[in-house]
């Protein structure tokens, strides 16, 4: 590889001429945050795609699934996206133009930092490590600490909550309010009873899902970085709350990760810490054996399309930043030209979406596991009375019943603990302007002793959530190298798996004679479901090989004279351009085996040896 630095500008020319990715609708000016994939592009995401289904759902026995992306009001309300699934938001009061408000001071800070004298810099590198944690009040306290302005030099509006989904509305007279799914597991949870039936009523198991979500970003930026329309590829794996042992933990528990967690970022700390999996389980640096599981599962993932472990690290959430459904939270953060980026999530979002959707919905989403014999417990629960209710409150009745029906047994606990001097308790209900005032007749907790044959329980959910086009970014950035003495030629290391297409066939020139040939490696590459290109244009074979080089092309088949004779092709592989000579009726195959993990460029150069009197590069 060459010891040129690493230039992004080159790196995008090259994607934009080879059409990996471009801006959407760019003849009508285009949309931030919207892309279109070209061949090449699509071909990469197809490849990592299956790559990932084979490493995960094929693996581990996973359940996939493909849901609807509109998704009803209901489902995301009770998922809490529609009243938490922010961003904080700030505009330059003179233009309007948006900015998000953590990204901006992100912005203003880093620039300071060069200058600031060395007790600020400890004091703003402090409050970098713990950007992700603040909330709209710190976050306003911080604009106007360090007086960031617009780009425009402008003072930009307080700081608000926006909320990220895009609206839609479903029927001909949008009578069904909804929304583009932000995310897709909404469909795997409510589709859990169905998924639990397919698995036999056996726990613990995993659903999975490829598909687009849509988030309407703020102020979209970093090419596929932070975009709109986004393919996920998420699982969904459900166990039982008191065990999150994983029977397959010791198959990844001696591998070395990067951790940074979040008790060093408190201390402004972003050094990590190399331990194993196995060690962070047992130091409760990570929460569970499941959770680690995953994370030593999609650390291989990521090595094994060619993401560079020296620029990959697990980092856990804040406590302000963890999501409002998770007990525990990793990222993997892929090392780029922009920084560290959040690739992929690994969350143990506890009970929390079956929770909520039972109480919306009074579908039970509960797993049921007789017990070999018959337990004695004290049963507690909310008693609504609604005929009480109903004479108290007459039309408002249905909706302060679906409230209370709705509440788990801890919540309604709290709530039954807030009364007044004469047992009373006030509540606030949507849909009604005034509070509530329930009486112990109305709602209480009851106590009850009950035989027991059966246990019933919520399953928590370990979720692996994987942003499929920041990694492909982040990887092409890994994978890009140009050749030394030449930086006009540039190359894409990509592995031979995910490669967009495997094979170039070159002949010589366009002699008649070598046809044929050509005819026939295409037929044998196809039929092993190896994609390949023809390159028979007037071209120096050298220049075709760098073509092919600029869109990771591992190997290169050329059809010379000597084919004609005896039926050898030469065959080129793309990162040393060292060469072997072999049968046309065993290129195909041998390819096939490199690109199955089953052998090795030097083991089929230990078994042909070099060729070099046609080696050209």
């Amino acid at each position: 590889m060459s010891s040129a630095p690493f230039s992004r500008a080159r790196l995008e020319e090259l994607l934009k001429k080879r059409f990996f990715y471009a801006p959407a609708f760019s003849i009508y000016g285009g949309v931030a945050g919207l892309y279109d994939y070209g061949p090449p592009g699509c071909a990469l995401q197809a490849n990592m795609l299956a790559l990932w289904r084979s490493h995960f759902v094929l693996e581990e026995n996973m359940l996939e699934l493909d849901t609807t992306i509109l998704t009803p009001h209901d489902v995301l309300k009770a998922s809490g996206h529609v009243d938490r699934f922010t961003d904080f938001m700030v505009n330059d009061s003179k233009t309007g133009d948006f900015y998000r408000a953590d990204h901006i001071l992100e912005d203003r800070l880093e620039k300071r930092l060069k200058e600031a004298p060395e007790a600020e810099k400890k004091e703003i590198e402090r409050i970098l490590s713990q950007l992700d944690d603040y909330k709209e009040v710190q976050l306003q306290a911080l604009m106007e600490r360090f007086q960031v302005r617009s780009d425009l030099g402008n003072e930009l509006t307080p700081v608000i909550p926006f909320n990220l989904m895009f609206g839609a509305s479903i029927g001909p007279k949008g009578q069904i309010r909804g929304y583009l799914r932000p995310e897709t597991a909404q469909g795997q949870f409510t589709n859990f009873k169905r998924l639990l039936e397919c698995n036999y009523e056996r726990m613990p198991f995993a659903s999975a899902q490829i598909g687009k979500s849509f988030r309407n970003e703020i102020s979209p930026r970093a090419g596929l970085l932070r975009v709109r329309e986004f393919t996920m590829a998420e699982i969904e794996h459900y166990v039982h709350p008191e065990k999150k042992n994983h029977p397959r933990f010791s198959e990844v528990a001696h591998l070395v990760l990067p951790f940074l967690p979040s008790s060093l970022q408190m201390e402004g700390i972003s050094k990590t810490l190399e331990m194993t999996i196995g060690e962070a389980v047992e130091k409760k640096v990570v929460d569970n054996e499941t959770l680690g599981y995953f994370l030593g599962r999609t650390a291989m993932y990521l090595w094994k399309i060619g993401v560079n472990g020296d620029r990959l690290r697990f980092r856990q959430h804040l406590p302000n930043e963890m999501s409002h459904y998770a007990s525990d939270c990793w990222d993997a953060e892929i090392q780029s030209s922009y920084g560290w980026v959040e690739c992929v999530g690994c969350a143990d979002r506890s009970a929390y979406d079956l929770t909520m959707h039972t109480q919306w919905t009074k579908e039970k989403l509960v797993v049921r596991e007789r017990l070999p014999e018959p337990k004695i417990m004290q049963v507690k629960r909310l008693e609504v009375s609604k005929k009480d209710i109903g004479m108290a409150y007459k039309k408002d009745a249905k909706a302060i019943v679906d409230m209370l029906e709705r509440l788990t047994l801890c919540e309604a606990e709290d709530l039954m603990a807030k009364t007044d001097s004469e047992g009373n308790t006030a509540v606030s209900v949507d849909g009604i302007e005034s509070l509530v005032k329930l009486t112990p007749a109305m709602a209480k907790i009851v106590e009850s002793v009950e035989t027991v044959h059966v246990n019933e329980y919520t399953p928590n959910v370990i979720e692996p959530s994987f942003g499929i086009g920041r990694i492909m970014y982040s990887l092409l950035e890994h994978v890009f190298w140009t050749r030394e003495g030449d930086e006009q030629r540039c190359v894409l290391s990509l592995p031979a798996a995910i490669a967009p297409l495997k094979v170039l066939v070159a002949p010589l020139s366009n002699h008649d004679d070598f046809t044929p040939f050509c005819r026939e490696l295409v037929t044998l590459f196809r039929k092993l479901d190896l994609n390949c290109q023809v390159d028979d244009s007037s071209a120096t074979i050298g220049r075709r090989y760098a073509r092919s080089d600029e869109v990771g092309v591992p190997f290169a088949v050329t059809v010379d004279f000597q084919t004609v004779k005896d039926r050898t092709v030469t065959l080129r592989e793309r990162d040393s351009t060292a060469q072997v000579r072999l049968s046309l009726d065993d290129v195909a195959t041998t390819i096939a085996s490199i690109v199955r993990g089953e052998r090795e460029w030097t083991n089929i150069v230990e078994k042909h040896g070099l060729f070099v009197q046609q080696a050209l590069n």
